[in-house]
């Protein structure tokens, strides 16, 4: 155990000691979850992850999946669909997403081979990429699905977009929130009671109820208490009172209310749990099935080109949990896919140092112009939100302290 007395401070209720997981090169400052809702300063606790003997949760699941009877699981899957399936020609599931190969491969595989009449909701990226774009229209187009498309209040997106980053330095607080809030007040309102995401959270080794959940099991308060509930790191109060957002305005970003509970309980399961879910594949069934295209050119920070490609401020998502948490883009694609045994950890931790912290130049003007921040001083808000504890100056360079590649050699 180190002396922590004089070791530099870690914010966010990080681990002083930083430590690689055995399996892949994820470390031990990825928080599990982040407390959306809440006020998270640089000082403030997050939930942090459950490591067992040096092997991460997500390592630890991609064992279990190895394990689990499959067949059994998709015998558990039609005896859901069966409960919900309609053949009146209504809908009887809701599947969101925006066009990236999951979504595609979920409502496809929901449609076409088990039988369902799927509606597709879409909370659309903040600024749509070509690409991104692209897939959406082939994901309708090709696939075949009815969409709807909910496109918040602009002035609010950029308000509340340019406060997380200036609060939380978290550019996709506004995106997380609309996209998972959106999915069950739609299944509400059209009276279709089971949503389905993609992969399960399990795989990055966040907690979630194993098979499914219900609106009526969560807290869902927020209406009664607003005044601890934080959007961008403000109070809902203050968003108001402060900064002239109507609760209108807000509204779309919150869980759904008790009055739109009263129209009915709806179900959350991940397709995940019931099929062996793997990245590679839904990506080369998406390409096939919905005409889903890769990006022409290797994404910013990592060396994939289909992960995450709607949004032109995704870069800006993994540059600042690079600055936060010293864990990149390429990070986390090595560790999915050394997990799913098509890399090597040696090959991941080569892919880390050469791509990890990766600036987003290619969008960095346009989304700084959309916000209204000025470009320097974002600059300035990142070097605030670096961790003592993970980063130090190099000359006129940061540096991290504990990078994968130096901790293996």
């Amino acid at each position: 155990m180190s002396d922590q007395r004089n070791q530099p401070e870690a914010y966010y209720g990080l681990p002083q000691d930083v430590t690689y997981c055995k399996r892949c090169v994820m470390s031990n400052q990825r928080p599990a979850s982040t407390p959306e809702f809440k006020h998270t300063t640089q000082r403030k606790a997050t939930a942090l992850k459950i490591w067992d003997d040096g092997i991460c949760d997500a390592c630890r699941y991609a064992e279990v999946k190895e394990t689990i009877d499959w067949a059994a699981r998709e015998e558990e899957l039609l005896r859901l669909l069966d409960q919900h399936r309609r053949t009146d020609g209504g809908y009887d599931c809701i599947v969101p997403g925006s066009g990236g190969k999951d979504s595609c491969y979920a409502a496809h595989l929901l449609k076409y081979k088990y039988g369902m009449n799927p509606l597709t909701v879409t909370w659309p990226p903040i600024l749509y990429t070509d690409i991104g774009w692209k897939n959406f229209r082939n994901w309708i187009e090709v696939g075949g699905f009815d969409n709807v498309t909910f496109k918040p209040n602009g002035r609010a997106q950029k308000l509340l977009t340019r406060l997380a980053i200036e609060n939380l330095m978290h550019p996709f607080q506004t995106f997380i929130l609309g996209q998972k809030n959106l999915a069950p007040k739609m299944a509400l309102k059209f009276g279709v009671p089971l949503v389905f995401f993609g992969e399960s959270e399990a795989e990055y080794g966040n907690p979630i109820a194993e098979t499914s959940s219900s609106l009526r099991d969560k807290s869902y308060y927020a209406m009664a208490n607003l005044d601890d509930i934080y959007l961008g790191g403000a109070t809902v109060r203050e968003l108001m009172d402060v900064h002239g957002l109507r609760l209108n305005e807000i509204m779309s970003y919150l869980p759904p209310s008790e009055e739109e509970l009263g129209r009915g309980d709806v179900q959350v399961h991940y397709l995940g749990y019931y099929t062996k879910w793997t990245p590679q594949e839904a990506y080369y069934y998406s390409v096939e099935h919905t005409g889903f295209e890769a990006n022409p050119v290797r994404t910013e920070g990592t060396y994939s080109k289909y992960n995450s490609l709607d949004d032109k401020i995704d870069g800006f998502h993994y540059y600042t949990t690079w600055i936060k948490f010293g864990l990149g883009r390429a990070t986390y694609d090595a560790s999915q896919e050394i997990r799913n045994r098509h890399l090597t950890r040696e090959e991941g931790v080569a892919l880390a140092r050469r791509f990890d912290g990766e600036f987003p130049e290619r969008h960095f003007h346009e989304v700084m112009d959309y916000i209204g921040m000025d470009p320097e001083y974002f600059l300035e808000l990142v070097d605030r939100f670096r961790s003592p504890h993970l980063w130090m100056r190099d000359g006129d360079k940061w540096v991290l302290r504990h990078p994968v590649w130096e901790t293996e050699t």
